[in-house]
């Protein structure tokens, strides 16, 4: 690519299980844009068939597919070789990604977590499980962590962290609602840095945030 060249559009696949406000928050993000954006979202699919995402994706002009055997690797990689993608995103998706597929992705799949990893993370810790957790451990801080994808859930190199406090008359469903909140301001800079090429996974499997991720910066 030339000096002064623009540079091309990333293409990126978001996989949900749910109603989508993360990816709502990508979309968003990407039209807010004051300049051209550094990705576009070609593909939305995930395992539920009546995932509130999905219409999402398809208001936005985006491939929609249902994953009927998320374990079925060779089937989601297909799909993604098919739709030319460059990253996947993670967005409330609630299934382990198949290891052909993290591998094929390694540096190029990142996702988001309801709690500060790696505390509160692993099998079975989604949603207002993790929300519980927090509180009964008594914890004061919360906050979403994006991380990079790997083989094993939650497990992934951090990328960024945004705390929340967590309040004495907290209940899982009131710390969900800040937690989101801060999710949809983090993970769509991380994406953009990414898509960007502001954000890499180092040699050492360490996250490497270049100049201008500066607002990746909250913890």
């Amino acid at each position: 690519m030339g000096e002064g060249a623009e540079r091309p559009r990333a293409r990126v696949a978001v996989l949900a299980s749910g109603g989508g406000s993360n990816l709502q928050a990508l979309l968003d993000h990407r039209a807010a844009g004051g300049g051209p954006p550094p990705f576009e979202v070609v593909l939305v699919a995930g395992d539920r068939a009546r995932a509130g995402a999905f219409a999402r994706g398809l208001k936005a002009g985006a491939t929609v597919a249902h994953l009927p055997d998320p374990a079925d690797g060779d089937a989601l990689g297909d799909l993604l070789h098919h739709l030319r993608v460059d990253h996947v995103v993670l967005a409330g998706y609630l299934k382990l990604v198949p290891e052909p597929v993290t591998r094929a992705f390694a540096g190029r799949m990142l996702n988001v977590h309801p709690a500060l990893l790696p505390a509160f993370g692993g099998p079975g810790m989604y949603g207002a499980r993790v929300h519980r957790a927090v509180l009964d451990a008594g914890a004061k801080v919360s906050g979403p962590t994006v991380h990079f994808v790997d083989a094993e859930y939650d497990r992934g190199a951090i990328v960024a962290q945004w705390p929340v406090p967590v309040r004495t008359d907290d209940t899982p469903e009131s710390l969900a609602a800040r937690v989101l909140a801060a999710e949809h301001r983090l993970l769509p800079r991380a994406v953009a840095h990414l898509a960007a090429g502001r954000l890499t996974l180092g040699a050492e499997g360490r996250a490497v945030l270049g100049p201008g991720t500066e607002d990746l910066a909250f913890a």
